[in-house]
């Protein structure tokens, strides 16, 4: 099996060829740091602007690579939400167009559900039901993965995600954008305990999560004058991992039996969110499992993967007029959490 991923979500522009072997026979990332560099933050219209100029000479790059036709392809896959609904129907309407042409399938997938399926991309003995621990700049919660379409929400943030806190930190801190990458460097050359800040919902029965208040204080201690930017840098990030550790270890106990704590999303490429989490997960005696990098961040490689892990357990192409979405649960029972702006 042959499937094209198209993933435009939200600022990466990306395009991917993956066999059912979990073989990437081609894969390419356009980012948009300098459009949005200005801004300290991602501008939807000027997302959907880039998405819609550089998706279809990233999809004849990627065949070319790949030295195979579109005609090659059992399916496109596409991104269809949750995201920046103005890049997400750029990548949609494209992948609807190639399917139409080209006689295809087309596989409409959760953005969410591609970070969910990627770690089995990149380990064939990752087995369901597994924990997953999904950190990004939209998102943050956990969710027992039981099988392709089936996930059970144990958490999730009441207010903002830990890679949006990332973001915002540095830009309280004047590091640019991307943010969270800029702030793990820094945070190298500073004290975790120099500044002392809040840790949200630290020891709570409830298993979710808050970021909103940590966001606040690092404005406050950045304004007082009073301590090194890398002092805050390394105090932010150390008291981000104080509280994902002590909300994933709640919500594991709501669990059932797993396979493995996984984590995925961009965040999950910070070496010490890894090396914390791995280390959490020796001590419940669970393997730890996370993407290498390039699948942590958004790509259009998950999609095109998740695409064929839903075609293999037996779900049906998608319509052509399927719309986009901008929220897209992966799990729609799970019961509401307190909280204005809860994104779930």
């Amino acid at each position: 099996m042959l499937v094209l991923g198209i993933e435009s979500s939200c600022d990466e522009t990306a395009a991917a060829l993956v066999t059912g072997e979990r073989q990437i026979l081609a894969q390419a990332i356009a980012s948009q740091e300098e459009a949005h560099a200005p801004y300290g933050g991602v501008v939807p219209e000027i997302a959907a602007r880039a998405h819609a100029e550089r998706l279809a000479p990233l999809i004849e790059r990627v065949l070319a690579d790949a030295g195979v036709s579109l005609g090659d392809c059992n399916a496109v896959a596409a991104t269809a939400g949750p995201g920046l609904i103005g890049g997400v129907m750029v990548g949609l309407v494209t992948a609807k167009a190639l399917a139409m042409a080209s006689e295809l399938p087309l596989l409409a997938v959760n953005h969410l559900e591609g970070h969910a399926l990627s770690p089995r991309l990149a380990d064939p003995a990752l087995a369901f039901p597994y924990a997953l621990l999904l950190v990004s700049g939209g998102h943050c919660q956990l969710l027992e993965v039981q099988g392709v379409g089936r996930y059970r929400r144990l958490a999730t943030t009441i207010d903002d995600a830990l890679g949006e806190a990332f973001d915002k930190t540095a830009k309280i801190l004047g590091l640019g954008f991307p943010g969270g990458p800029a702030v793990e460097r820094l945070a190298a050359e500073g004290d975790p305990r120099a500044v002392p800040l809040p840790r949200p919902l630290l020891g709570s029965a409830e298993p979710h999560f808050s970021f909103a208040g940590l966001k606040s204080a690092v404005l406050r201690a950045h304004g007082s004058g009073a301590h090194r930017p890398a002092d805050i840098a390394a105090s932010f990030q150390q008291a981000a991992l104080d509280c994902l550790l002590d909300r994933t270890a709640r919500a594991l106990g709501g669990m059932g039996e797993v396979s493995a704590l996984v984590v995925a999303g961009g965040v999950a490429a910070n070496k010490r969110v890894r090396a914390a989490l791995e280390g959490l997960a020796s001590a419940r005696a669970l393997r730890f499992v996370a993407p290498p990098p390039i699948l942590c961040t958004d790509n259009a490689a998950m999609i095109a993967w998740a695409g064929i892990e839903r075609l293999d357990a037996g779900f049906a192409p998608d319509p052509l007029d399927i719309a986009a979405r901008p929220r897209w649960p992966l799990d729609p029972a799970a019961e509401p959490v307190r909280g204005a702006g809860v994104k779930a």
